[in-house]
């Protein structure tokens, strides 16, 4: 016997859900109801929701990106003690 649960989300949210879960092969409905059983049967409630880069973060990975492509970067080490000699220099 199924039920109907109702909920308020996010238009672009549940549209991107819905997206991933139709290229999973899913419908948003499968992928709801497999978390809850999931919940139900470890108790649990994981939720992973990444965090947004700030400008500054974006500002250095893009400065760190040119550097590697103009090969802009430190030598290898093989052991602490050459590397600490080249910090010295």
């Amino acid at each position: 016997m199924n039920t109907v649960i109702s909920v308020k989300v996010d238009k672009k949210v549940k549209e991107s859900a819905q997206s991933v879960a139709r290229s999973a092969g899913l419908t948003l409905s499968a992928v709801i109801n497999a978390y809850l059983r999931q919940l139900v049967a470890t108790r649990r409630i994981e939720i992973y929701s990444p965090e947004e880069m700030s400008p500054h973060l974006e500002g250095l990975i893009s400065q760190a990106e040119c550097e590697l492509k103009a090969n802009q970067v430190s030598q290898s080490f093989s052991n602490p003690d050459e590397f600490i000699a080249d910090l010295n220099r």
